[in-house]
């Protein structure tokens, strides 16, 4: 841990998440590399498919771009597709993001996503995961780390998602933990977008400008 300047939090301590303490089952202690202080701030997740469509990509960039100038930190999970537009749109906004992983945060997965969780550290951003050093990403893990993005944000933004997905895992939790939900519509021909619009037909409030999340805040 100290070679690879990783630190423990407790959920007794001040720096823990505070909307995570709250919800049903938080972690007992995370793992963090990166800046403590932002676990505390106003915080939106951007999560979807991680085989996005250019439509996706684009929208996931362009709202945490925007979202991160707003005064968000944002959250995703640092896979494939939309997780990683939402982090390099932060990125590209030079703002503060947090990526939350389903191993060890001795280890990126995936590993073509190495620079940009460098990019996420230089940039004043967390890694953190429940998980222990050397923990490998089982697919087990990934619906319970995905209770933590949800935990750790005051709204949940869903860009794409298809009929069965991990995304809508991360809804589930949201809605339980009270948290808003945001969706983008999409292509009625699109599978990327049956989730998202199946979550506008269930309530979700849609959106298609970032400023209306920003709207919701203020």
């Amino acid at each position: 841990m100290e070679q690879n300047n990783i630190d423990i939090i407790s959920i007794e301590e001040k720096d823990y998440p505070k909307l995570l303490r709250n919800i049903y089952n938080p972690p007992i202690s995370i793992y963090i590399r990166g800046n403590k202080e932002i676990l505390n701030k106003p915080t939106l997740a951007i999560v979807g498919c991680r085989q996005a469509t250019n439509y996706g990509k684009y929208v996931a960039q362009n709202f945490s771009y925007n979202l991160s100038k707003s005064g968000f930190i944002i959250e995703s999970g640092l896979a494939r597709g939309i997780d990683k537009y939402a982090h390099q749109g932060t990125i590209m906004a030079k703002g503060k993001t947090i990526a939350v992983l389903g191993n060890g945060i001795d280890t990126i997965y995936p590993k073509e996503n190495i620079n940009l969780a460098r990019q996420i550290l230089a940039l004043d951003g967390a890694i953190i995961s429940e998980y222990p050093l050397g923990a490998t990403p089982e697919k087990m893990n990934f619906p319970m780390r995905n209770r933590i993005i949800s935990g750790m944000s005051n709204g949940v933004l869903v860009v794409e998602a298809k009929e069965k997905s991990g995304t809508l895992i991360t809804t589930d939790f949201a809605l339980e933990q009270g948290r808003d939900v945001f969706a983008i519509p999409g292509n009625i021909n699109s599978e990327n977008s049956v989730g998202t619009n199946e979550l506008i037909k269930q309530g979700a409030k849609l959106v298609t400008k970032w400023e209306e999340i920003v709207e919701e805040y203020t």
